[in-house]
């Protein structure tokens, strides 16, 4: 089964946040990058990407037939999505697994597992 990983930052800090990101270390940076390395080349995992901060978002709606973008997402921006993965894996437990491994799930940040929809 495939399962989509979405990464909510929360307060994980990124190199997009470069206040955050300039409180680690050289170590802690290398780490966090190292792990999510280690991710991507995991079996089963179809790396994705990583987004641009929430404030770069653009938000498009249609009513009425008329196309409507709004600046922004429309949710706090610590529970914004970060980026995303897709696994292919036998079950939801490896799902999960994996999921604990990103580090944003430690770093205050959450990981959301949802089984992909196959057709």
């Amino acid at each position: 089964m495939k399962y989509m990983l979405l990464i909510h930052q929360g307060d994980a800090p990124t190199p997009y946040s470069a206040q955050e990101w300039g409180r680690l270390t050289e170590d802690e940076q290398k780490r966090i990058g190292d792990a999510y390395q280690a991710i991507n080349e995991t079996p089963g995992v179809s790396p994705g990407l990583q987004l641009q901060p929430p404030e770069t978002a653009t938000t498009v709606r249609v009513q009425g037939g008329k196309t409507l973008s709004t600046d922004g997402p429309f949710v706090e921006t610590k529970e914004a999505l970060g980026g995303y993965l897709i696994l292919e894996a036998d079950d939801l437990d490896a799902a999960i697994e994996l999921a604990s491994r990103i580090p944003a799930a430690s770093m205050g940040g959450a990981v959301e597992v949802r089984p992909v929809a196959e057709w």
